[in-house]
C-alpha cells in the first residue's frame, strides 16, 4: 500500500511533465492548481485504498487469531499485538490521518501539516512493526510449528507433513 499512494503521488507529477491529451485542460487551469486539484484526487483514492485494506486485514488478522489459537501461546500473542496494532491504525490513526489531510489538501501552508506528518510517521511505524512481527510469525508457522499425523484415507498409513 505504501508503494501504491507514493506511485500515485508520483504519476500527478509525471502527468504535469508530459501533459499529452490533458494539456489543454491544464493550461486552463493553471499548472499549480491542477497539481492541487489532482493531488486532492489521488489523496482521496489513497484513503479509500488504506480504509479498504485495512478491513481486509481485520478479517485476516481474525483468521490468523483462529490459526494461531492450535499452534502456541507464542504465535497466538504475536498474531493478536498485530492484531491490537491494526485496531490502533484502524480506528485512531487513520480517521485521524483522514480528517487532518482533508484540512490540509487545499492549504499549503495549514498549521494542521506537522500534526499530519507525525501521524503519517506513527503509521508508517506501526506498519513496520506489524511487518516485522509478521515475519517472524510467518517463519515461525512455516519452519517450527507441530508437525501433523494425517492419515492417508486410501491405505491407512500415517503420513508425517
Amino acid at each position: 500500500m505504501i508503494m501504491v499512494a507514493i506511485q500515485n503521488f508520483r504519476s500527478v507529477d509525471r502527468l504535469l511533465a508530459e501533459p499529452r491529451g490533458a494539456a489543454e485542460q491544464i493550461g486552463k487551469l493553471g499548472r499549480d492548481e491542477a497539481r492541487t486539484l489532482l493531488r486532492f484526487q489521488v489523496s482521496e483514492q489513497n484513503r479509500w485504498y488504506f480504509e479498504t485494506w485495512e478491513k481486509i486485514q481485520l478479517a485476516l488478522g481474525l483468521g490468523l487469531l483462529a490459526l494461531t489459537s492450535r499452534q502456541g501461546r507464542l504465535l497466538f500473542w504475536l498474531a493478536a499485538a498485530m492484531f491490537a496494532l491494526l485496531m490502533v491504525e484502524r480506528f485512531y490513526l487513520t480517521p485521524e490521518i483522514v480528517r487532518i489531510g482533508r484540512l490540509i489538501d487545499f492549504a499549503p501552508q495549514a498549521p494542521e501539516r506537522h500534526t499530519f506528518w507525525v501521524f503519517h510517521g506513527a503509521y508508517s511505524a506501526v506498519e513496520l512493526t506489524k511487518l516485522a512481527l509478521g515475519f517472524f510469525l510467518s517463519t515461525r508457522l512455516i519452519f517450527f510449528s507441530r508437525k501433523l499425523d494425517v492419515i492417508d484415507e486410501s491405505d491407512h498409513r500415517h503420513i508425517d507433513r
